[in-house]
């Protein structure tokens, strides 16, 4: 896998995740150069100083900033790491059903890294997985929330249950988000860009909250949608106050 951008190479160099080597632009300065040659230096991680050409012949989103990092796949955390990690927080669990675009999962987790999730659950089937453009529309978040992939999502919303999780969708047609509690241990779901929460995943649903509408168009995107229900249970779990 190829990580792209100075960013999330960045973000990438701070985890344990193992890094195969760095291509670099020649002569290009920047302000995280410095922090990133740093890092490659401490973990004895092989750079390789190439022409703007070399680059450019090797980028594969033609966005790489004069920086392309070579690692493994992307690792998966387990379920229970993530379960685990939410009870002990009290904390949000974010399940995806149906998100397909790359851009929108890298969006999503952003937001789930900034709002603190504590960690973001996809199926293996009908949705994206995890990409380097995924990873770089993160800006090297995807590096550091865990991000489990499931072969069965309704099933996993049932084992969240027995595991003392309240699973709230965001969709149209249910409570006013700020009428709704958002508080405890709490599993999100956030549905495809086009068709929504599927209708047996929306049936393990506990209960559906929706963001008020005041104008012509009656959707959000997936990401911004999901970064308003995260903050609206960030606020409600802080007394009203961030």
């Amino acid at each position: 896998m190829k990580i792209e951008g100075r960013n999330a190479v960045y973000e990438l160099l701070k985890t344990d995740k193992t890094v195969d080597k760095l291509l670099a632009e020649d002569g290009l300065r920047d302000e995280r150069r410095a922090a990133i040659l740093a890092l490659c230096k401490e973990r004895k991680i092989k750079v390789q100083f190439v022409s703007r050409a070399v680059m450019q012949k090797e980028s594969e989103t033609g966005k790489c900033q004069g920086y392309i990092a070579y690692t493994s796949e992307f690792r998966y955390a387990e379920l229970d790491e993530i379960i685990r990690l939410a009870a002990e927080k009290e904390g949000l669990v974010v399940a995806l059903a149906g998100i397909e675009d790359p851009h929108n999962l890298g969006s999503i987790l952003r937001v789930c890294e900034c709002a603190g999730a504590c960690g973001v659950i996809i199926p293996q089937r009908r949705s994206v997985q995890v990409t380097d453009t995924v990873v770089r529309v993160s800006e090297g978040a995807a590096n550091h929330v865990p991000v489990a992939r499931v072969t069965n999502l309704n099933q996993t919303l049932e084992e969240l249950k027995k595991n003392g999780f309240w699973i709230t969708g965001a969709e149209l047609g249910g409570d006013n988000i700020y009428a709704s509690n958002l508080k405890g241990k709490l599993c999100i779901v956030i549905g495809g860009e086009d068709s929504g929460i599927p209708r047996l995943t929306k049936e393990k649903c506990d209960n559906i909250v929706t963001l008020p509408m005041f104008g012509s168009v009656n959707s959000l995107n997936a990401s911004v949608a999901c970064g308003i229900v995260l903050y609206e249970a960030l606020r409600q779990r802080n007394n009203g106050g961030l």
